[in-house]
């Protein structure tokens, strides 16, 4: 039996931004139903003991996601959920204090990425005091998340371009030292009990229209993650947005079949040679990370 650290559960395909960074999906725009949701926790409670209520699309449009949150947690899983944190406001009373929520990601970045943005003040003082409050209130984890420099944050630009909601977060927080000080790409800075940051360079979703590689090389696909979209498909990661390594689809096979099936199996045992069989893998960048 295939146990995952990470299993991806998308709620809802619709996002309420245009992130330059993030691709919008041609998928339907659906959100998920209780009963489809059920169903779907039943089949995949064998497998892992972690949901993640994304692959594309906002966690928080869903307008029943203190529901859901309520079921996954009388499932025994405990949920982690990423969100750009415009929709706060409006859902903080479905999320605090509610046992299932073990971790919420902010994507800070949303904010520049999104081009219709305003208020950034108000935008971070609402993330902000959320997550000072999850974390005094509950035993949340909070990751504050900056994904949006360049590879070789050259400029003086670059340097500065996060300054505002780096300041914001020192004050907020009455942190004596700036976080620039402390930064380390890709590593996690403490920055209250159970609050953290995370600085990355901009996030580069796999694309057909790219280039492929050399087709050598390892990743955690059907390893430490699977994914099944908002109408029941499952893919192997959460990377693939648009479901384009389709293995089935969960309304008309069990997913435990699912992944021993013939697309599956190849998938894996390819990586297992370090072979890299879908197309699609062969044109994601984030796999690279861990070839050898």
């Amino acid at each position: 039996m295939k146990k995952f650290k990470k299993f991806y559960i998308e709620i809802t395909s619709v996002c309420n931004l245009a992130c330059s960074f993030c691709p919008q999906t041609k998928r339907q725009a659906k959100f998920i139903g209780i009963e489809d949701f059920t169903k779907i926790l039943d089949q995949v409670q064998p497998h892992t003991e972690y949901i993640y209520y994304h692959v594309k699309g906002e966690p928080l449009l869903h307008p029943k996601i203190d529901q859901l949150l309520d079921i996954t947690h009388e499932k025994g899983f405990k949920v982690n959920i990423t969100t750009n944190g415009t929709l706060l406001a409006k859902n903080r009373h479905k999320l605090l204090n509610k046992p299932a929520l073990r971790q919420m990601n902010f994507s800070l970045h949303s904010f520049d990425g999104h081009e219709g943005s305003t208020d950034k003040e108000g935008y971070i003082s609402s993330v902000l005091s959320f997550a000072r409050e999850a974390a005094e209130t509950s035993n949340m984890l909070i990751s504050l998340r900056l994904w949006n420099l360049t590879k070789d944050n050259a400029t003086n630009q670059e340097r500065n371009r996060n300054r505002e909601i780096l300041e914001a977060i020192e004050q907020e927080f009455k942190l004596d030292y700036r976080i620039e000080e402390k930064f380390v790409r890709g590593g996690g800075l403490k920055i209250a009990e159970r609050i953290y940051l995370n600085q990355d360079h901009e996030f580069e979703w796999p694309d057909l229209k790219e280039k492929e590689d050399e087709g050598k090389g390892f990743c955690h696909a059907l390893r430490n993650q699977a994914a099944i979209l908002v109408d029941g498909t499952v893919v192997p990661c959460c990377l693939d947005g648009e479901g384009v390594i389709n293995l089935g689809n969960v309304h008309d096979k069990p997913f435990s079949e699912i992944i021993e099936d013939e697309r599956a199996t190849r998938l894996y045992d390819g990586f297992s040679r370090r072979e890299v069989v879908e197309e699609l893998c062969r044109k994601c960048g984030y796999r690279q990370r861990f070839s050898m």
